[in-house]
């Protein structure tokens, strides 16, 4: 199997990536955030890899960290996910959001990837509910059902998700859902 490329950079063309390892050369297919933050053509890059075997054909699939490739090593576990729908869910959040979203089990999160349905988000989020963040080494910590009430309530009231997420880690422990949404409406007339 292979695990780990580090080569020239030669080609982007989304979603795939050409990577010479001495002479040879790597198709590599990528998500979207990992494109963004790839080095310019013909610079040095070093992406970890997940090899996947077909009756067809023998693909590889790059990621720039660790918590991406967990995150679709995980996705690729559930019935009826690929590896293009596990990449599409990746290109369209990052493992941190998509963790929030495990966490506060909201589907709309998902349905917004294109390609994910109502019903794939659903199952999506019921299996990977728990396993997430361990397989992540916690990573993004869960969320308190306070905290979960007051995100729902500020998307409600329409900040964006960054917003309404930076709101929340900015909340003291033990904080009512009332007092957290005051908090959170206070600091954001401050910037």
């Amino acid at each position: 199997m292979i695990g780990r490329l580090q080569g020239t950079l030669l080609l982007k063309n989304p979603p795939q990536v050409l990577i010479d390892v001495n002479g040879v050369g790597y198709d590599v297919d990528v998500p979207m955030s990992t494109l963004y933050d790839l080095p310019a053509v013909g610079a040095q890059v070093t992406l970890l890899t997940h090899f996947v075997v077909r009756e067809d054909a023998q693909l590889l699939y790059g990621f720039l960290t660790e918590g991406e490739r967990e995150a679709f090593r995980l996705l690729l576990r559930i019935s009826g996910v690929g590896p293009r729908t596990a990449l599409a869910v990746l290109s369209g959040m990052s493992v941190q959001d998509l963790a929030q979203a495990v966490s506060l089990q909201e589907s709309g999160r998902l349905t917004k990837v294109p390609g994910i349905g109502k019903k794939t988000a659903e199952r999506l989020l019921l299996e990977l509910k728990g396993k997430f963040g361990d397989a992540l080494g916690n990573g993004a910590a869960p969320v308190s059902d306070t905290g979960a009430d007051v995100l729902r309530a500020l998307l409600a009231l329409g900040y964006s998700e960054k917003e309404a997420s930076l709101a929340i880690k900015s909340l003291p422990a033990g904080v009512s859902v009332a007092e957290g949404i005051k908090l959170a409406l206070k600091s954001h007339q401050k910037s």
